[in-house]
Parts: C-alpha cells; sequence; structure tokens
C-alpha cells in the first residue's frame, strides 16, 4: 500500500477532562498534538479530519477549538463541526462553516450520545446547508464508548429514513455501523450518497485481540462484497481510540485487492472530502 494516506476520522482536545484520555491510556499514547503529527508522518498519513472529542458529562470540544487545533498542525489536519441537536446549536455550526468554509471539511452528529435521531427535524437546516455546500455529515453509528449510549439511535439504519428524504445530502456512517456490520453494508450498497468508515474498531490486546482483528477484516470485507465495490469505504482511526499501526493493520488484512485498499486508504476520501 502507498504512502499519502487520509484518515477521515481523528479526535484530539490538549484538556484535562477529555473522556477519550482513557482510550489512548489503554493504548499506551501520550494524546498530543506532536504525537498525533509525529505518528501520521511515521505512517504518512498526509491529512486528518479533526473532529470534537467527547468531554466528561454530556458535551463535546468547542468547534472554534477544534478550528484552533488545526491551524497550529502545520496543514495537517482539517476541521469537522460538531453539531448538536438545538436551533440554537444548528445555526452556530452553519454560521461557522460559512465563515471559515476553506478550512471545514464536514459535520459531524453524535448518534447515540444525543437525543435525537438522524432525521430529527431540528438539523433540516444543517442538511439544507451541507446539502448545498456538498459537505459531508458523519454519524457516529453503532456501539458507543460509554454505557449511558443510546443504541436505538445510533443503529445504522436509522440512517436509512434520512437517506430515503435526502439523496443529495452526503452520508458518513462512522465505524461500519459496528457491530452492525451487514446493515451498514446494505446502507451503502442501497443509497449511492450513503458511506462507511472504518474507525475505532480496535482497542487494546485483550486475549481474543488477534481472532477479534481476523473477524473484524472478514466483516468488513464482505459487506464490500455486498456493496459490490469499495468505493463508499473511507479508512479512520478515531486516535486515540485506535492506533494508527492497529488501523492500518485492519485494512492491510481486508480481503481485497491492492486498488481497492488504495481507494479506502485515500482516494475515497480524497474524493468526498475534497481534500
Amino acid at each position: 500500500m502507498a504512502g499519502n494516506i487520509i484518515d477521515a476520522h481523528v479526535h484530539l482536545s490538549e484538556r484535562r477532562d477529555d473522556a477519550l484520555i482513557r482510550f489512548a491510556r489503554l493504548n499506551r499514547l501520550s494524546y498530543t498534538m506532536s504525537e498525533l503529527l509525529d505518528t501520521m508522518r511515521r505512517y504518512e498519513v498526509e491529512h486528518g479530519l479533526l473532529l470534537s472529542p467527547p468531554l466528561q458529562g454530556t458535551t463535546s470540544l468547542s468547534n472554534d477549538q477544534v478550528i484552533s487545533l488545526c491551524k497550529r498542525s502545520d496543514g495537517m489536519l482539517a476541521p469537522g463541526v460538531t453539531v448538536e441537536p438545538s436551533a440554537t446549536e444548528v445555526k452556530a455550526a452553519v454560521k461557522l462553516a460559512e465563515e471559515n468554509r476553506r478550512e471545514v471539511k464536514a459535520f459531524k452528529v453524535r448518534l447515540g450520545y444525543v437525543k435525537a435521531s438522524a432525521d430529527s427535524p431540528v438539523f433540516d437546516g444543517l442538511y439544507d446547508y451541507a446539502e448545498s455546500e456538498r459537505l459531508p455529515v458523519l454519524f457516529h453509528t453503532g456501539d458507543t464508548a460509554f454505557s449511558t449510549g443510546d443504541l436505538a439511535r445510533s443503529h445504522p439504519l436509522t440512517l436509512d429514513r434520512l437517506a430515503n428524504k435526502r439523496e443529495e445530502l452526503i452520508i458518513i456512517l462512522c465505524h461500519f455501523g459496528n457491530p452492525w456490520f451487514e446493515d451498514a453494508g446494505e446502507l451503502i450498497y442501497k443509497h449511492p450518497n450513503v458511506y462507511a468508515d472504518i474507525s475505532g474498531l480496535i482497542t487494546g490486546n485483550g486475549a481474543y485481540a488477534e481472532k477479534y482483528a481476523e473477524w473484524l477484516a472478514r466483516k468488513i470485507s464482505e459487506a464490500i462484497y455486498f456493496a459490490g465495490n469499495a468505493d463508499k469505504v473511507i479508512f479512520g482511526t478515531d486516535y486515540p481510540v485506535t492506533k494508527h499501526s492497529d488501523a492500518l493493520a485492519l485494512a492491510r488484512r481486508l480481503q481485497v485487492d491492492e486498488r481497492d485498499k488504495e481507494k479506502i486508504l485515500r482516494q475515497n476520501a480524497e474524493r468526498v472530502f475534497r481534500l
């Protein structure tokens, strides 16, 4: 696999109340800007999409801080704007994206962590703007990092209703709907505007880590076969939840040809995020 990879799912905050610090410790990561950029260079990751990590409680890092972090990244990180389910927050997110339209590459909705579904009318203004600017909207799907998460709202099939109503909206299922890989595969097969990333699927090194990695690669490969191609699968790490080495090892395990791996590691994200 060649270099110049794009990582479509990265977190960072430099705050002590960052809820992802426990994953960084589990992975023996320092979870700093210098570590992230050094690791990206080591693994030939040219660009990363920086998303707000959750903070202790129910909030996430402010989008202003995400944009500020990106400005310190030597052009390696681009911001994604996280949108909370309220009219005020949606309006503020659209305004921030408009003010930083050259930098902002996507929006994100934290399904399962917020008390709203993907097709809630509260997001209509966001989707209208995202469609008009061809900006993708990433949705957390599948398992949540905390036991208080709402799986009924984060199940990937909840995106089917939205994709039916908004065929021009670029929808990205984060974490490939884990553990509902077949359902995510059906969505990317059915809808031309639905994609999925493979971020955040491996954490730590337990007794079954090796067999689990094999199972993951098989499930994602099967979903790609079902979809008929790898044109809508996007690489991501979810740093610090998953280490770059583990995320890239998973991509190498996929039972697809090298041309498809190049699509997953770079070309699909390059096209979708216009990087």
